[in-house]
């Protein structure tokens, strides 16, 4: 941790975060000590409390992030992480990865292949039923209301511990009969409280709760089969991916890739909104490297779920990603 603190240009890494931060107001955590706590929390696949837990009793973690007294106060509250990390978005966050890349720039220089693969990077979500959404929508109208000194029509309180009990087993084939009629009422109660708060609020509250009530709407109309689902009500933008995994078939979060050199140095990070195509990430993926590294890669060595039909690749979105490709001077191996 000494030698890798020494080789980090740590004024380089102030000039490049100093941007981030106000020149008004308190003063904020200094910028190598975040930053030194993100490479950290990375390095060592850290939880942001195990992070901070760990900093307070290891001497090299706190020479690390710019320390030279053994300190016995933790630097920051982890919930500093979640605000950091929204404060330097997907920009700073390339930043830290290009931080990264530089301490093996020697190694990158030499390098003219690169391997490219995708995979999910997979929410803290429970696994998604229709009947579970339905339950917390209802709970959640239930709670606005109360915040809100709204009076319901109807709070239905007893109905729905008779519901949720018929809901509980309905998969068990005795039950199933009265599970799904009971998942039909737990839908049209969840509509009508819907409907109810959205009529009695005045036009202030329907400014701060609006897109809460489209998402519940949106949750208690769609269908098993419909595409772009929501599964989760906290992380509305998670997809359902499949990748062909014999032990989890289907996998709930979002798609990323990931690209390494054959040393092992990764050059390239990305995360995708919904669920593209493997082989319509990848020239996203190579300019990324590129803008990083530098590296003039002459080969990207890909899966099997890269290779694009004869048909697709004779369409016009297959002519451009085959333009951006030639043009970068890039060749494909399956």
């Amino acid at each position: 941790m000494v030698q890798l603190a020494d080789a980090i240009d740590w004024d380089a890494v102030e000039v490049e975060f100093k941007g981030y931060f106000a020149e008004l107001g308190r003063p904020g955590v200094p910028i190598r000590k975040m930053v030194g706590l993100m490479l950290l929390k990375s390095l060592y696949n850290l939880s942001d409390e195990n992070t901070v837990a760990r900093w307070v009793e290891n001497p090299y973690y706190q020479y690390f992030t710019g320390e030279f007294v053994f300190q016995t106060t933790p630097p920051i509250d982890p919930a500093d992480f979640s605000k950091f990390r929204r404060r330097i978005g997907e920009e700073g966050a390339e930043k830290l990865l290009k931080l990264t890349i530089q301490l093996n720039a020697d190694e990158c220089v030499k390098e003219t292949d690169v391997m490219v693969d995708t995979t999910v990077q997979e929410k803290n979500i429970t696994f998604p039923t229709d009947v579970k959404l339905t339950r917390k929508v209802i709970a959640r109208c239930l709670k606005t209301a109360r915040n809100e000194n709204i009076t319901l029509r109807r709070t239905y309180t007893r109905e729905l511990k008779k519901l949720n009990l018929q809901t509980r087993f309905m998969n068990h084939p005795k039950r199933k009969r009265e599970g799904l009629k009971a998942k039909k009422r737990l839908q049209t109660i969840g509509k009508a409280l819907v409907n109810d708060l959205a009529r009695k609020m005045n036009s202030e509250q329907l400014k701060v709760y609006l897109d809460d009530l489209m998402l519940y709407s949106r949750v208690l109309t769609q269908k098993r089969t419909d595409s772009n689902k929501i599964y989760s009500l906290h992380e509305p933008d998670v997809q359902c991916i499949a990748k062909g995994k014999e032990h989890k078939p289907y996998e709930f979060g979002n798609k990323s890739s990931i690209a390494k050199t054959k040393t092992g140095v990764i050059v390239g990070a990305m995360a995708f909104k919904g669920n593209p195509f493997d082989g319509h990430t990848l020239p996203e993926q190579l300019d990324q490297i590129k803008r990083l590294s530098g590296m003039m890669v002459k080969h990207v060595l890909v899966d099997r779920g890269y290779r694009m039909q004869r048909n697709y690749l004779k369409g016009a979105v297959g002519d451009a990603i085959n333009t951006m490709l030639a043009a970068a001077g890039y060749n494909l191996k399956h």
